[in-house]
């Protein structure tokens, strides 16, 4: 068990939270939340004792063993991956270390060898001998191949490094696992993996992640960063943003009485619950809502940005016609060849690949940004396109403020007609003076999202629209794209996003595409889809 208690942090005169007191118990998942500066990371990092706390102690059970998912992708590079994954398990790698020091002593005597015999008997009751079949089994459920388990982490990619890190981090059945943003660079397969594994994980793990598929797949609680404080809600990542915006419209309704309040609250209750059986941890978290104090709910802080797309007319019949489209990466490898499909009427399609540069390339060229190695493509004439690129650094190199920014991009240049579109993504007083140059990267997304509600298209591209925005504009852009009537094609690591905006998903790989009219989970769990992919990729391989 991991205990909170008079737990403090401020810079200067800022108050991250202040007074938290919590307890962290075994066989729960807690997902930490909040708006961006919130102090999430830095909370895990308050745990982990990193970063030490103005006031108030952190205490974990006697004997308890705490693992961190590391940040630091260089650290390990001297070391071969699988000593990397057991090094996890910092007393049993300290045993180990210990017994190659005494075994490579030239003169090894009687002492020393009473002392290795104290060492293995440690070392078996810490299950050592199993250690790197443990460590290698981990890696493999990861997605790291077992070619790469003698290698040198600095011969490894950075995605390869995170299955490593992540693998290191899971190793040796910690009570306590810390993760910050465990999903990033891992594919569909892999993340299925770790939602599998932690919802079998018996121990405590607290989690911060931006993946709100992975939060509800794998919490039982929510750790909310609001008020200066961290409040525990029991349930999901959905579960609590559905009933805190639930309890935001009733406090806005002064006229409606208590018991309504409270009968409507139950009801979200029981209907949250009955459908906690798409859950492995169904039984229990169950259970843990019909222990919920309908009065701990509490409307949120957050605010939300107010993304609506509204086109300046309907799309007509003819859409969009590609016909064998190919396209080659600088080195001349192929990042797809053989593109051929029609988009029609309402369609969204998730575009998806394995190379995500085919992607980008893909959507550059539809966009006229780059030339085909091959093939065609037409749009309609009724189609006007809006286009989120995956790198916008090209938008945001002058120091024009943000008033100036948007108004490039705007047939009305009246000022009062700019700040609406800006504050319509939370800038407002005097941040629509800041310079562009400057922007974090959620804030550069946000002006582009502003500059596309202004082109009034009835055709959204998007390259990975969620990148670098928070749970708040996430959930936002994800509900402005359910609700959109028009055409859209887009690609996102962002499960929830993909599943919920998706009626379409194209596939494209080297060897041709992959067509399906069906959700993305319809799509990630079809036989004949697995089948088709295999073939693609094995025979794009071959060649």
């Amino acid at each position: 068990m991991l205990s909170v208690s008079n737990l403090s942090l401020r810079y200067g005169k800022r108050v991250l939270f202040e007074d938290v007191n919590l307890k962290f118990t075994p066989g729960n998942c807690y997902g930490v939340i909040g708006a961006n500066g919130a102090g999430k990371s830095t909370f895990l990092k308050m745990l982990s004792g990193e970063i030490e706390a103005a006031t108030g102690q952190i205490l974990m059970g006697p004997g308890e063993r705490m693992s961190v998912l590391k940040q630091n992708h260089f650290e390990f590079d001297e070391f071969a991956v699988l000593q990397t994954v057991i090094m996890g398990n910092k007393p049993l790698w300290d045993v180990m270390l210990a017994k190659d020091l005494l075994y490579n002593k030239p003169d090894f005597n009687e002492a020393d060898g009473v002392k290795a015999g104290e060492l293995e008997t440690i070392f078996a009751e810490m299950e050592g001998w199993n250690a790197e079949s443990d460590a290698a089994s981990l890696l493999s459920g990861l997605g790291v191949d077992e070619s790469f388990h003698q290698k040198l982490m600095k011969d490894l990619n950075g995605k390869e490094k995170v299955r490593v890190l992540l693998a290191q981090a899971l190793f040796g059945n910690p009570e306590i696992l810390l993760l910050d943003e465990p999903t990033n660079d891992l594919d569909i397969e892999t993340i299925s993996w770790l939602e599998n594994f932690l919802a079998d994980f018996e121990n405590t793990v607290i989690v911060v992640s931006h993946d709100r598929h992975f939060l509800d797949a794998v919490c039982t609680h929510v750790a909310d960063i609001d008020f200066a404080k961290i409040t525990l809600y029991t349930g999901n990542y959905t579960f609590w943003y559905e009933s805190s915006q639930l309890a935001l419209r009733q406090k806005s309704d002064q006229n409606k009485k208590l018991e309504d309040r409270r009968r409507e609250l139950q009801e979200f209750v029981e209907r949250f619950s009955a459908n906690a059986s798409k859950s492995r941890q169904a039984t229990s978290r169950k259970k843990l809502l019909d222990k919920l104090v309908i009065d701990d709910i509490q409307p949120s802080t957050r605010k939300y940005p107010g993304i609506i797309f509204r086109p300046e007319r309907d799309c007509g019949d003819q859409i969009l016609n590609v016909e064998n489209l190919s396209a080659q990466a600088s080195d001349g490898s192929v990042l797809f060849n053989d593109v051929t499909f029609t988009v029609l009427k309402g369609d969204k399609v998730a575009v998806i690949s394995r190379e995500h540069a085919a992607i980008t390339r893909f959507f550059e060229i539809i966009m006229e940004k780059e030339q085909p190695y091959n093939g065609a493509f037409t749009w309609g004439t009724t189609i006007t396109k809006a286009y989120l690129p995956n790198d916008n650094a090209s938008f945001f190199t002058d120091d024009n403020n943000l008033i100036d920014w948007l108004r490039q991009f705007s047939k009305e240049k009246d000022e009062t007609y700019i700040r609406g579109f800006l504050g319509k993504m939370l800038f407002s007083g005097e941040e629509v003076l800041k310079k562009s140059n400057v922007l974090s990267g959620g804030e550069k997304v946000r002006c582009m999202l502003s500059r596309m509600m202004m082109s009034n298209a009835n055709c959204l591209i998007m390259d990975e629209p969620t990148n670098h925005l928070d749970l708040e504009s996430i959930t936002s852009i994800n509900n402005a794209m359910k609700d959109f009537k028009q055409v859209a094609l887009f690609t996102s690591h962002d499960h929830e996003f993909t599943h919920t905006v998706a009626n379409r998903i194209i596939e494209i790989t080297p060897n041709g595409v992959i067509d399906k009219r069906m959700s993305y989970d319809e799509y990630i769990s079809n036989e004949d889809v697995a089948a088709q992919k295999q073939k693609l990729y094995s025979v794009a391989e071959t060649a």
